[in-house]
């Protein structure tokens, strides 16, 4: 059993770390406020942005489809993983990486059997994870993490339009996780590429808007912007649910760290109450032998 001495030094460390947990959650808390205003005021833009697309679509009279839709054999696959730059979140990041794998053993496993499937990191974690498996790295942003703004995305996007529009490569996926609150997070795989839309909700689109210039430019435009948001969109989320994911994980490390203090007070106060009872036994069968002789 330990001694008085170590339990006390022990009480110490966690107590200094309970400290620690709890000034992380409140960092998170500030930075998951400021992340989540600016994703809950980023998501009508890019809602209205898709239902205006939506609109054009449904009432174009040429048949010619932007390069950006073509569908094609799906030989060549680039996969976008969004994880954090740093850890102490709980499965934020395992959860993503367990994301990718089952997308890789399952729907692309001819693909990554024949190493044709390769990888855009924005986040640390994403790439340290896929260079322990020697997976093909296409290019790596984890800067754009720590000052995300909308122009890096959008240049990571253009590199990925260019690089499906001259077909090296036929198909391209985003995993990260979609925020919902500060508690939950939904970590989901995402078609970006080739653009697919949902006829039915191009029919339901009754808005009646006034084009400048024609429908068809207008179209040509919109495309590579949409595409650019939707990157941008998903870059947001991920930012997002990583401060959630911390804050809770940081919430329940200094709950545990004070569970942890009173059991070890408790087990303190019995030993030194203990090593009293035997103090005092000890002073009576001392008195006691003296008494006697």
């Amino acid at each position: 059993m330990a001694s008085l001495k170590e339990i006390r030094v022990r009480i110490i460390s966690v107590r200094s770390t309970q400290k620690i947990t709890s000034a992380m959650k409140m960092v998170s808390a500030a930075k998951l406020r400021r992340a989540q205003t600016t994703i809950i005021k980023f998501r009508p833009y890019a809602k209205n942005l898709t239902n205006l697309l939506n609109n054009v679509i449904s009432s174009r009279t040429e048949d010619k489809k932007n390069p950006l839709e073509e569908i094609r054999k799906e030989e060549n696959v680039l996969i976008v993983m969004i994880t954090s730059n740093k850890g102490l979140c709980g499965g934020f990041n395992n959860n993503v990486i367990k994301l990718t794998e089952s997308l890789l053993q399952s729907t692309y496993q001819t693909q990554h059997q024949q190493n044709k499937v390769k990888f855009i990191c924005i986040g640390r974690k994403a790439n340290e994870y896929l260079q322990r498996k020697k997976y093909p790295i296409y290019s790596i942003h984890n800067d754009i993490l720590d000052t995300c703004t909308f122009e890096k995305v959008a240049a990571i996007a253009e590199n990925i339009m260019q690089q499906f529009i001259d077909k090296k490569i036929d198909k391209v996926e985003i995993v990260y996780s979609r925020f919902k609150n500060a508690g939950t997070q939904l970590f989901v795989n995402q078609s970006y590429l080739p653009i697919a839309f949902d006829e039915n909700e191009n029919q339901a689109s009754n808005t009646d808007y006034i084009f400048e210039p024609d429908k068809e430019q207008l179209y040509e435009q919109m495309i590579p912007l949409f595409i650019k948001t939707k990157l941008y969109q998903a870059v947001l989320e991920s930012l997002a649910s990583e401060h959630g994911a911390r804050m809770t994980a940081m919430h329940k490390a200094t709950e545990n760290a004070n569970d942890l203090i009173k059991e070890l007070n408790l087990t303190y106060n019995k030993l030194r109450q203990a090593s009293i009872t035997n103090a005092l036994i000890e002073m009576v069968s001392a008195a006691e032998s003296l008494n006697t002789n």
